[in-house]
């Protein structure tokens, strides 16, 4: 009896032990991903709070690999006779790691150019609306599902993406699907930017008219905003926080704008003069987690904000030379962002060392306040060049240019987004016309 309760007791403390054990190392790792990812406030808490060391090592996206890694095991029935509540996604908001294109690339590796370059799959496009003025942006919902347009002429169409690819079908007939299900017109000048909510059938638009204005399109007959933001300047870029809670805008005022939701309150960062900032912003973008954001200046510069107290820290003075950066957007792992510029440069630096990692060169954009995208699979990147009225595609780690496509734009193109989830884009032309592109299965 006493060998047996010895064998238990002894069952029971290996057992606390190596759950004390896995515990360190999950925070071990929590505490690396959030310092790797620029999120040091949030690094120091957690460490603090758990009696982790902060300088605890990991590699780059370990985290992120074994949660997903452990997420694939499950879809594989590997863990079978675990509990399926502590390994079900969907109660973490998980799912988008699931997605079967998502891949995991480490832009900071040199990687030689030499025949490593991928194939950039052929697409097939079609013209699928117009606006009466020349299309400014475009926008996919987070789902994929959506896709909106801003125009010149003060409206905005959102289409279903479902409803775009059955027009493109062989044997659709002409009118048998009608991809626009919603046209919203309430601004006064032209739109320059729009961002979809997080969770919920919004839309947002931010216009010359200095105004945000949100539209609800889950309801069929509404044409005007049921909600509008008035700024003190034009309105030249709108983000959605994760949360849905508050908007950045970014205006010909030098600091963003952050927008309170619900109360319209209006948050500017205190620390003007650290930011060293003298340039209207072209684009604000949040990251993923709202740790972050970034913008793109008239400046030429590319400047990172903590997401919490909202200050600059991060200034990459000069990223385009004294041309403008015109878009930046952050990589999926947080740790790089992708900028745009009209010296006719993609680049992509690193965050947290503010190092510029790669550059991708041979498109000429000196006029447009175009963006550079990465496809959906951060394997390759978009951008536009003018004078020959092409889309131009880069290997994302060769920077090696693998494609040079035709527009099928009367003019250059003014505006790519690509969908989230799938390979598909949308361009928009100073032609007035919206195009539609997906890889040909």
């Amino acid at each position: 009896m006493d060998n047996s309760n010895n064998n238990y007791n002894n069952s029971m403390l290996e057992q606390t032990l190596q759950e004390g054990k896995l515990l360190r190392l999950l925070n071990c790792l929590i505490v690396a991903h959030l310092r790797h990812n620029n999120l040091t406030q949030a690094a120091s808490a957690v460490a603090s709070a758990t009696m982790t060391p902060l300088n605890a090592e990991a590699p780059p996206n370990k985290l992120l690999q074994l949660v997903a890694m452990g997420l694939a095991a499950q879809n594989n029935d590997i863990f079978a006779g675990i509990s399926s509540f502590a390994l079900d996604s969907s109660l973490v908001g998980y799912d988008s790691i699931l997605a079967p294109r998502t891949t995991v690339l480490d832009f900071s590796a040199v990687h030689d150019t030499k025949g490593a370059s991928k194939f950039f799959p052929k697409h097939e496009t079609r013209h699928i609306s117009e606006h009466k003025n020349v299309s400014r942006c475009a926008r996919f919902s987070p789902d994929g599902k959506f896709v909106a347009t801003g125009s010149a002429d003060m409206s905005i169409k959102l289409f279903e993406v479902a409803k775009i690819k059955q027009t493109m079908q062989p044997d659709s007939r002409e009118g048998s699907a009608r991809p626009v299900i919603r046209t919203f017109y309430d601004h006064l000048q032209p739109i320059n930017d729009l961002d979809f909510h997080p969770q919920n059938n919004v839309l947002i638009s931010g216009a010359k008219d200095h105004t945000i204005r949100f539209f609800d399109f889950s309801k069929t007959v509404a044409k005007r905003a049921f909600k509008v933001i008035q700024d003190t300047h034009n309105v030249r870029s709108v983000s959605f926080h994760p949360s849905g809670d508050f908007v950045l805008a970014g205006t010909d005022h030098p600091i963003p704008h952050l927008y309170d939701v619900n109360t319209f309150h209006c948050y500017v960062s205190a620390s003007v003069l650290e930011s060293n900032a003298n340039g209207a912003i072209n684009q604000v973008r949040y990251s993923s987690t709202g740790g972050m954001y970034v913008t793109a200046s008239k400046d030429g510069s590319v400047k990172l904000w903590d997401g919490v107290t909202a200050s600059c820290v991060r200034s990459i003075g000069g990223a385009h030379g004294t041309a403008e950066a015109t878009s930046a957007n952050f990589t999926k792992d947080l740790r790089f962002v992708l900028s745009c510029g009209k010296d006719s440069s993609v680049k992509l630096w690193e965050i947290g060392t503010g190092r510029l990692v790669k550059q991708y060169v041979g498109a000429t954009h000196t006029q447009s306040r175009c963006q550079a995208v990465f496809n959906d699979t951060e394997e390759f990147v978009l951008c536009i060049d003018e004078p020959s009225n092409e889309i131009v595609i880069w290997d994302a780690l060769t920077t090696e240019k693998v494609a040079r496509w035709p527009s099928n734009h009367n003019g250059a193109p003014r505006w790519l987004d690509h969908s989230p989830t799938e390979a598909a884009f949308v361009s928009c032309g100073m032609d007035r016309s919206i195009r539609f592109w997906k890889e040909t299965l």
